[in-house]
């Protein structure tokens, strides 16, 4: 049988108080149960640690060795709890997060410095997929993802929604024309996903009332590339708010089908594992993504 920490610690209050009466005083225990706790203690070491008599306890020469180990053992468990009871108040430790790269460059990156700031303690590592990980492979503490959720694994906290437009740059525009209607779009280039089809669902009507499901022209496994192919005049583009805000205020991508389009919102969710724990660290960096998502209107 392997001692235990209650073991330990009767033992220790016994030497340090100089009797079982005073020991189980001290740790609000019976003084039967110290008692039983020494003599299970000494059966698994089978040595003899103290002699006990009505008067006094004296420490054998493998009590004087074994308290200095007790001791030891005893500092570290305490200084343990100490550190994890602080990490709750202190949030601190390393926080691994995954999102798309265009989730991930327009929005987490330009608040990594603010949040820093507030937390010095959390060591960030930030990671991009395009695909859906397993966040125990990757051993990811959060990840963000944009659309539909369907693995029920998962717990997740709903970040906010975004909404998607088509856009283009104004140099594809002049060289091929703005489409006037959904069905001219089958005339142009045509940016789309390789791998999630749902993503080349657009957000424009067809004739028989449905929204587009569009066939690439051009494909590319992520949201960030498709984004530069638009900005290089490669096409037209189904981007998040997210992602083209800036270009649009910027005027390097415009709008195509504006009156055509339809409100659809994609919706954002961190997730996690559902039998996860939810560290002070990972609680802080939602609540402070959430936060600048509202205050900001970053999405």
């Amino acid at each position: 049988m392997k001692i235990t920490l209650e073991e330990l610690r009767a033992w220790v209050a016994v030497v340090d108080t100089g009797s079982i009466t005073a020991a189980a005083e001290q740790l609000d225990q019976t003084s039967s149960g110290i008692s039983r706790a020494l003599s299970r203690l000494e059966s698994k070491l089978q040595t003899t640690l103290m002699h006990r008599t009505t008067r006094r306890l004296a420490l054998t020469e493998e009590g004087l060795i074994f308290l200095d180990h007790a001791r030891q053992i005893l500092s570290s468990v305490e200084l343990a709890e100490e550190q994890i009871a602080q990490r709750r108040d202190i949030p601190s430790g390393r926080l691994r997060i995954n999102a798309n790269a265009p989730f991930m460059l327009h929005v987490i990156v330009p608040l990594v410095a603010e949040f820093r700031q507030r937390y010095p303690l959390i060591q960030l590592e930030l990671n991009t997929d395009d695909i859906m990980i397993d966040l125990l492979e990757q051993q990811t503490d959060i990840a963000i993802r944009v659309g539909e959720l369907r693995d029920s694994t998962l717990r997740a906290r709903v970040l906010g929604s975004s909404a998607t437009r088509l856009v283009a740059s104004p140099a594809y525009l002049q060289q091929y024309g703005s489409p006037e209607s959904v069905e001219a779009l089958a005339a142009h280039q045509l940016l789309g996903f390789s791998q999630l089809d749902a993503h080349n669902v657009w957000p424009v009507w067809q004739s028989e009332g449905e929204f587009l499901q569009i066939k690439p022209t051009l494909s590319a496994s992520s949201g960030e590339t498709l984004c530069q192919l638009a900005l290089a005049g490669q096409g037209i583009a189904r981007l998040s708010d997210f992602v083209s805000r800036k270009d649009r205020e910027r005027g390097d991508l415009v709008q195509v089908l504006e009156q055509e389009t339809r409100e659809w919102r994609l919706p954002i969710h961190a997730v996690y594992y559902r039998n996860q724990s939810l560290t002070s660290r990972i609680t802080c960096f939602l609540d402070f993504l959430r936060e600048k998502i509202e205050q900001d209107r970053l999405l």
